[in-house]
């Protein structure tokens, strides 16, 4: 685990990768987190959805996630309950809430996931 200092990186720095429960070239960078940055509290990544990608619907124990959508459409599922996101849309998944999202527009889509604490225990 790096030391834990304060950073400033460039998103080129860091490899995309498909992590597990992601399917359909659904991928992620990991910005800010505990093997990237040694951060201890928060994990930041931007994503990249290609149509059709989508994680499998899950739940978090205690972790709280923002999404913040960049670009593109998509489906959020929370709970039973499913919403068409694009740009600029803001959404809180709180511990507990099944959730999923997926492309289901022509484009990728692109977003912000922030997730605190960075282990769901």
């Amino acid at each position: 685990m790096p030391e834990r200092k304060s950073v400033i990186r460039n998103m080129a720095e860091e490899p995309w990768q498909q992590y597990p429960g992601h399917f359909g070239s659904a991928l992620s960078k990991a910005l800010v987190a505990p093997n990237t940055v040694g951060s201890k509290l928060v994990d930041y990544r931007i994503s990249t959805y290609q149509p059709m990608a989508y994680v499998e619907r899950h739940v978090h124990k205690v972790q709280e996630q923002v999404y913040h959508i960049l670009a593109g459409e998509g489906l959020m599922e929370i709970g039973e309950e499913r919403f068409v996101v694009r740009a600029n849309d803001i959404i809180f998944i709180a511990p507990g809430d099944w959730h999923s999202i997926q492309n289901t527009g022509l484009g990728d889509l692109t977003f912000i996931v922030v997730t605190t604490p960075v282990v769901d225990e």
